[in-house]
């Protein structure tokens, strides 16, 4: 087993964590009958020791192909159960600041400090904060659980763009954009087949994929062939690369292996009708007037994220069209390159971020953990005549569901 170490001190800071939340636990049933505190202890205790032993496992079943269900789902409700703890380990810890601060004050001034102290000469915990801990952390969890009943509930962003230079022929254009299938994270065919039907209702002049076919294998879309194949528009399918389709997150038994993958993947795109853009532009064209559409590999300005792509290949060739297009996998290629090296691309599409798949959007309000990390995330952004529109994902991948941002299909119209 590698890295035995580091799955053995992971352990050991849960089991803490463990023994930390537990205190709670007792506050809060201290005047419980016996056998219901019992009970409720006994069933903490067996969650969490199934939960350490399904941890320490896990190294043993990721390397099994057949373990799908349990990559998919156990490991993630493992990982709602640590933030969950976690966050209300928070509120514990409030609560163990004051307490401390008042043992301090009762040994620096005893006869005040005795007002503050319990029947066995210590300061009891906050009943309040207790509860408060043990809520916020349940609600969290709660959430998670409940977001795995969205993770195929697509959802139409429409947005209208309005640019000055776009030419007169394709005033009006409907495109739509997807991004992050992640094939091999699906599970339910004729649900990702209904997302494809409601793009198919749209009637779409151009359909744009960003990228991340695939988590990380070509044979991932075996299954889905039938259903990908169905997407087609008058001006016809493109698509780029995500930084998952190249297999780097794979210990390959050769480099040969791996090219032989990526080889494959590009055929799946060929197989499908889609014309895959390696770093390249295509023009497209009505009567008689063009519009420039360029795609590039993935490139990323954020964490260990390649960079593949190279505009100084795809962009020649463009200068005198009037209106451009870039289909570029990550967000933040915007503000590294776009934007200060190539002005005059008007709209650039981007996914990546499934905005983290958890969040909060409204009318007023937006927020995930994604953002901080990147600066553009969910949406339309906008720099003075430059537009970044950036789709939340078609697919999912390690967490299997959605809390608050759900998966998209942005229609675009050009006005």
């Amino acid at each position: 087993m590698r890295n035995a170490g580091t799955w053995w001190i992971i352990a050991v800071i849960m089991l803490l964590l463990d023994f930390y939340v537990y205190q709670a636990l007792k506050t809060v049933t201290q005047n419980s009958g016996e056998k219901t505190r019992m009970f409720i202890h006994f069933g903490y205790w067996l969650v969490s020791a199934a939960g350490l032993l399904l941890l320490l496992s896990f190294p043993y079943i990721q390397s099994l192909q057949s373990s799908k269900l349990f990559r998919n789902y156990v490991f993630a409700i493992l990982i709602g159960l640590f933030f969950a703890k976690l966050l209300g380990a928070l509120f514990f810890m409030t609560d163990d600041v004051r307490r401390g601060s008042l043992l301090l004050m009762s040994k620096l001034f005893p006869k005040a400090g005795a007002q503050f102290m319990g029947e066995a000469n210590s300061i009891p915990r906050s009943l309040f904060l207790s509860w408060l801990g043990l809520g916020m952390g349940g609600s969290l969890f709660g959430t998670l659980l409940y977001g795995f009943s969205n993770k195929y509930n697509y959802q139409i962003k429409r947005v209208k763009l309005a640019y000055h230079n776009l030419p007169e022929a394709f005033k009006g254009m409907k495109l739509v954009h997807i991004s992050d299938i992640h094939s091999g994270s699906f599970q339910n065919k004729s649900a990702v087949d209904h997302g494809v039907q409601m793009v198919l209702k749209e009637n779409a002049d151009l359909i744009l994929f960003t990228g991340d076919l695939v988590n990380d294998r070509a044979t991932e879309m075996q299954d889905y062939m039938d259903v990908f194949n169905k997407l087609q528009a008058p001006l016809g399918v493109y698509s780029t690369l995500g930084n998952h389709d190249y297999g780097d997150y794979v210990a390959w038994p050769s480099e040969e292996a791996k090219k032989q993958n990526l080889n494959d993947l590009k055929k799946v795109h060929e197989e499908l009708g889609w014309r895959l853009l390696m770093n390249e532009h295509v023009l497209l064209e009505k009567n008689n007037q063009h519009i420039a559409l360029l795609g590039i590999e993935n490139w990323g300005a954020k964490g260990r994220f390649p960079k593949y792509g190279k505009m100084k290949e795809a962009y020649p060739g463009t200068e005198h069209i009037p209106f451009k297009i870039l289909m570029s996998h990550d967000p933040s290629h915007w503000d590294a390159e776009v934007k200060t090296t190539y002005p005059d691309i008007d709209l650039m599409l981007a996914g990546h971020t499934h905005g983290m798949q958890f969040g909060l959007e409204n009318p007023y309000f937006k927020w995930s953990p994604v953002q901080w990390m990147y600066r553009q995330w969910a949406g339309l952004y906008e720099d003075g005549k430059q537009k970044l529109y950036v789709n939340r994902g078609y697919g999912f991948i390690g967490y299997p569901g959605r809390v608050g941002i759900m998966p998209e299909i942005t229609v675009i119209e050009l006005v």
